[in-house]
């Protein structure tokens, strides 16, 4: 039988949404065939397993800046992937993240106040922005940052240039980046199960509750499954309470303490998330065209 690797598993929990164990089981059943075990997801949890294929997203970049204790990261979105490759769009969206670390602004608008030149403009930073819109041709635009400053220790991880995590923490410094790698993967909403946000809760115990409901068992014990479902989402979500990616038989709160770190707070950016994307339909745009000629003649 084929190994299952956390690799393996933060690929698949990736592409589905799917709980981390109803990953691993369902690789274990497809002897790790990722098709399969994808397909399998898909039957044992019907639409859930294919939400994250169908979400919207929009183009740009994640980047970010560390200096000892001072860090910012900052999504940077822009119209096409292809421009996510354009020097000119990357320069910008590097000097945003060192202008958020070093001038802390107060908000998108304050950031685009700061003084800055590239490629000919300026000489602020929204200046350059705007003119690089005019040079490349699409419209670009600074969405949103975090900036972290203190006595902790800052550790940065980008996936590639759609996924950035920012983790605040004292200790080791290797156990920090593999936090940070860990979130990219887990995606995990808060540091305890405490700190989920209450609107999350009661999305899921809502969820919970109708599938209790479906199930026709006596009251008693409805209320039970929903009470079991709630505290294992709380589990899967809660950074602290996650199986370690790198070693599964461990927490990632397990892992910290042998490691004497600890983790006082994570920032986790997605490009696009929760942004609708125009979607272009070119059939409709052409006979649009061809109307629009014939109207004309």
């Amino acid at each position: 039988m084929a190994a299952i690797t956390a690799s393996m598993v933060a690929e698949l929990r990736a592409k589905t949404d799917a709980p981390m164990m109803e990953c691993k089981k369902a690789l274990t059943e497809a002897e790790g065939d990722m098709a399969k075990a994808e397909e399998l997801l898909r039957v044992k949890l019907g639409t859930k397993a294919g939400k994250a294929a169908s979400r919207v997203t929009a183009e740009g970049v994640v980047t970010s800046f560390v200096n000892g204790t001072t860090g910012a990261m900052i999504e940077v979105n822009c119209e096409t992937d292809f421009v996510t490759k354009n020097d000119s769009f990357l320069a910008l969206a590097n000097a945003a993240a060192k202008l958020v670390a070093e001038h802390n602004p107060a908000d998108i608008a304050a950031l685009g106040e700061l003084p800055y030149s590239q490629d000919g403009f300026g000489p602020t930073l929204e200046e350059v922005r705007k003119g690089l819109i005019g040079k490349i041709g699409e419209n670009m635009s600074f969405r949103r940052f975090k900036r972290a400053a203190g006595a902790a220790k800052i550790a940065n991880y980008l996936h590639g240039t759609r996924i950035g995590v920012l983790v605040e923490y004292e200790g080791d410094e290797t156990a920090a980046k593999d936090v940070a790698m860990h979130v990219a993967a887990m995606k995990p909403v808060s540091l305890t199960s405490a700190e989920v946000p209450a609107e999350l809760i009661e999305k899921e115990r809502s969820v919970a509750a109708a599938k209790a409901a479906e199930s026709g068992k006596p009251a008693d014990i409805a209320t039970k499954m929903v009470e079991g479902s709630v505290q294992k989402y709380l589990k899967e979500v809660s950074l602290f309470n996650q199986s370690f990616v790198k070693n599964d038989k461990q927490t990632v709160e397990q892992m910290l303490k042998a490691a004497g770190t600890t983790v006082s707070a994570f920032t986790l950016y997605v490009v696009g998330e929760g942004i609708e994307k125009k979607v272009d339909d070119f059939a409709a745009e052409v006979a649009a065209q061809v109307a629009a000629a014939q109207n004309a003649a």
